[in-house]
């Protein structure tokens, strides 16, 4: 006498809320060698620039120090992602800075990139659908389930606030020095609330996170043997 097979079905994984946002910024950050190889070329540019104000030699210094972080990149066959991005963000500064001939402008497009960051940031978590929420529902692979929760909705509120205040401080900073044409203090304060500043921002991160955990479901798995 045959019996019908019980029906089997995977249970539903979960992580938490705490667990994907740590791993989330820290690959969105590349690591402590993603932020350094960020600050090199500014620190080139800055350190030249105060010492000859050249800016030809200063952006061509800059430059120059991207590219050889990315040929080791490649010599050691790791993603070149972060390099790329300092040459991108190199190249327009240089488009900027030799269009006017002015140091202070190879920072202006970093000002203007913050402050429209912040705005970002800071509207979405004023209506209550946080960019943080959005990097969750990412993975999960449900864009807006997320946000059926209240509690999940206000922790991703005061994290996505969290991101935003780094880039609301360097504006609030380096808008007034690039308006007074201190090109020396704005590299200064660009490699000082740099990485250090995002540092200190995803601290408090870990830190808000540590106090809770979270469970935020990921698809669930169809039952044993259901064809797909």
């Amino acid at each position: 006498m045959s019996s019908k097979p019980e029906e089997v079905t995977v249970a539903e994984p979960t992580v938490t809320l705490e667990t994907l946002v740590r791993t989330q910024l820290s690959k969105a950050l590349g690591g402590k060698r993603g932020m350094l190889e960020g600050a090199i070329p500014t620190l080139g540019f800055t350190v030249t620039w105060i010492t000859t104000h050249n800016l030809n030699l200063s952006l061509v210094l800059s430059a120059g120090l991207a590219v050889i972080l990315l040929l080791i990149r490649i010599a050691q066959r790791s993603t070149p992602q972060f390099v790329l991005n300092s040459l991108v963000g190199i190249g327009i500064a240089a488009i900027f800075a030799l269009r006017s001939g002015r140091a202070e402008d190879a920072f202006l497009p970093g000002i203007i990139y913050n402050a429209f960051y912040a705005l970002a940031l800071g509207a979405s978590a004023l209506v209550r659908w946080p960019l943080v929420g959005f990097m969750v529902g990412g993975v999960t692979g449900d864009l807006t389930r997320w946000h059926d929760d209240r509690h999940l909705v206000t922790l991703c509120c005061k994290l996505t606030w969290l991101l935003a205040l780094p880039c609301l401080l360097r504006v609030i900073v380096q808008y007034p020095l690039y308006a007074l044409h201190m090109a020396g203090w704005l590299g200064v304060a660009k490699i000082a609330m740099g990485w250090p500043l995002q540092l200190a921002a995803l601290g408090a991160m870990v830190w808000l996170l540590s106090r809770d955990t979270t469970p935020v479901p990921l698809p669930a798995s169809k039952p044993a043997g259901e064809p797909t």
